[in-house]
């Protein structure tokens, strides 16, 4: 029988097992915090190696099924995929091998709370390389959840506190990003900007939306995009009865206007880096990236495999213990 099985059950990927993300899912889930249970989904004599990296003396309970694990006290859970083998794995390195288990781990946790069995996904890092070489052509995490999921429209937040950005668009060109900022797809954005921070608990979001070209244009002077595609989907959404900034907010300035005077709840970011500058320069260690449009809540640490300190004990756990306290709080408030 499962402890305490009334607290949101988190499934936590261990991420590339030739990464850092091993030792930092065995430091933080060696103790965890309260108000939560957790289950690694990943490779037990991956593990095991990691423990004595981050001087753990937890005992891991290798399980094949969930209805197995039972949540004791000095007990780590960890759903067993057996698919590493430690002989041939090289540590610290790009491989076919890291890529497919990583794979394996994300799947897994999404088909289980896709089924309910597990109330949110919390994914350690993978390597997109990696992933390329062991068959799957994804850009990361989110195109595989998007696509498992059947998910219709999702969108990247980047989330540390009071400061939240999500994106038009991602992982494209910056050519192709401009080419994206329209009405239909900032409108989306939006929508789902706002479910977002609801799931945190805030009811009526204040949202901005941020211009693309310098000084939001400048009347037209520096690009129209500002008049004929951003200011028509903040009217939409206005219209909606979303709780919109009026127009569009310049990018040099509405991150200031969100994080140090505390007008806006959060802001629509037109392209990648536009959001992702601001989120690293306020939190690099502890920024959280949160998936928005899925079936199921899905959270992750804001940062790569850093092969570099793999099994050195010297990785930073902040920003997963900041991914499971945000999969908390939104399967609280779901």
């Amino acid at each position: 029988m499962m402890q305490n099985s009334s607290l949101p059950l988190l499934a936590v990927t261990l991420g590339d097992p030739a990464g850092c993300g091993p030792e930092i899912v065995a430091r933080v889930l060696s103790s965890p915090p309260p108000g939560v249970r957790l289950v690694c989904i990943g490779d037990a004599s991956v593990l095991q190696k990691a423990l004595p990296v981050v001087g753990s003396t937890i005992t891991l309970h290798a399980i094949r099924d969930l209805s197995q694990a039972a949540f004791a006290p000095g007990t780590l859970e960890v759903l067993d995929l057996q698919n590493v083998d430690l002989s041939t794995l090289r540590i610290g390195q790009v491989q076919a091998a890291g890529g497919q288990a990583a794979y394996e781990y994300v799947t897994t946790a999404i088909d289980l709370a896709m089924a309910g069995q597990v109330d949110g996904v919390v994914t350690s890092a993978l390597n997109k390389e990696a992933l390329h070489q062991a068959g799957h052509k994804f850009d990361g995490h989110t195109q595989i959840f998007s696509e498992r999921t059947q998910a219709r429209s999702v969108t990247m937040m980047l989330a540390s506190g009071s400061f939240r950005v999500t994106h038009v668009s991602t992982h494209v060109a910056l050519k192709q990003a401009v080419e994206r900022v329209k009405p239909a797809r900032i409108v989306e954005v939006i929508r789902l900007t706002v479910e977002g921070v609801r799931l945190m608990g805030i009811e009526t979001p204040r949202i901005a939306v941020a211009g693309l070209n310098p000084h939001s244009g400048e009347g037209g002077i520096f690009g129209r995009e500002e008049i004929e595609q951003i200011q028509p989907a903040i009217e939409e959404a206005r219209s909606l009865g979303y709780n919109i900034y009026p127009h569009p907010v310049p990018g040099d300035t509405v991150f200031v206007r969100m994080r140090e005077f505390g007008e806006f709840d959060a802001v629509v970011a037109q392209y990648h880096d536009q959001g992702h500058v601001a989120a690293k320069l306020v939190d690099f260690w502890g920024g959280v990236n949160i998936t928005l449009g899925l079936p199921i809540i899905r959270t992750s640490v804001d940062h790569g495999t850093a092969f570099d300190v793999a099994y050195t004990g010297r990785a930073n756990p902040k920003s997963l213990i900041n991914a499971i306290e945000y999969a908390r709080l939104m399967t609280q408030n779901k």
